[in-house]
């Protein structure tokens, strides 16, 4: 197992304490006037959620988290598992709608993701930082009503409900950024 020292913290750093996986989201060195420098993290918990505030001094070391990400293709939703298969190996994995969380709105069939796995279990997905999505069913747009910051809840072929501008149409495909759940563009079918 590795051990990083606090010269080695950093935003993404994968830390385990007190047997959980932690994230490091946010380090920040301080060096006051008097006494000794140290660093003040937030550190977020792979299994639980929570997010922990805590302060190092230079020198202290934390022990690396056995965290390792793989490609994985989504293959399908059977009640609140989704099930997923390892692109190499072929091993099936099955996450929970917790850890799935708001992913789910962007999972399309053969689909492929990063899978992070803790001790070889499935903890958390990550889809692609585009999709491209059939609009399933939308309102119609209002004549004349050609604004370009006007928007309407578009219904999407996952089943999430998506903002975008009033002049996109029902059957057609947009591109969605995953990470903000933001309408990007339109895009054309072969991109789906």
């Amino acid at each position: 197992m590795s051990v990083y020292n606090t010269s080695d913290f950093r935003k993404g750093l994968k830390v385990q304490i007190d047997g959980d996986p932690f994230l490091m989201i946010e380090c920040n060195f301080v060096k006051p006037g008097k006494g000794v420098a140290f660093y003040k993290c937030k550190l977020r918990n792979l299994l639980k959620g929570t997010v922990l505030d805590r302060t190092y001094k230079a020198g202290q070391t934390l022990e690396g988290a056995d965290i390792t990400e793989i490609t994985a293709q989504f293959l399908y939703q059977q009640a609140k598992t989704f099930v997923f298969m390892d692109t190499e190996t072929y091993e099936q994995y099955e996450l929970t709608e917790e850890q799935v969380d708001d992913a789910w709105k962007y999972l399309k069939e053969a689909m492929e993701c990063q899978l992070m796995l803790y001790n070889n279990n499935p903890i958390a997905l990550t889809p692609p930082n585009h999709v491209v999505l059939k609009i399933e069913y939308c309102e119609p747009a209002v004549k004349g009503n050609t604004a370009t910051n006007v928007t309407k809840p578009v219904k999407v072929e996952t089943g999430a409900e998506i903002m975008c501008p009033a002049f996109v149409e029902q059957g057609e495909y947009i591109r969605v950024d995953t990470r903000t759940g933001d309408y990007l563009e339109r895009a054309k079918a072969e991109d789906a």
